[in-house]
């Protein structure tokens, strides 16, 4: 079992910029990615962004210049810094944990909300 605990949401003005982390605990295996998802009122839940244990990096196109991935894996931590911000990023952001097995299996986090509001 793998349990992933996000921080760092809040209200923050447009043009501002947030870092959300994401501290994973347990069975953690070597092949994984970890990453970024969010989901607004209404929307489906969409890729922002994920990590290889790696290295290795991708990113949904409206993210790609403003968000940047990282991870710390001796702390089992990934963090999102979100630069840039606009209105339509408002939404619950989720931490994920894919499992490289097959079929592979994906841990969730609670989610942390993020505001952007004038």
């Amino acid at each position: 079992q793998v349990q992933l605990v996000e921080s760092g949401g809040g209200l923050v003005q447009p043009g501002g910029s947030l870092r959300l982390s994401c501290a994973a605990s347990g069975s953690i295996f070597s092949f994984n990615a970890m990453g970024w998802y969010r989901q607004a009122p209404g929307k489906e839940r969409e890729l922002v962004a994920i990590i290889t244990s790696g290295g290795s990096t991708n990113y949904a196109d409206s993210m790609k210049g403003r968000f940047t991935i990282s991870r710390d894996n001796a702390k089992n931590t990934v963090y999102l810094q979100m630069n840039s911000l606009k209105p339509e990023d408002t939404a619950v952001y989720y931490c994920n944990l894919h499992q490289k097995t097959w079929p592979p299996y994906d841990y969730w986090g609670q989610g942390t909300q993020v505001t952007v509001s004038s």
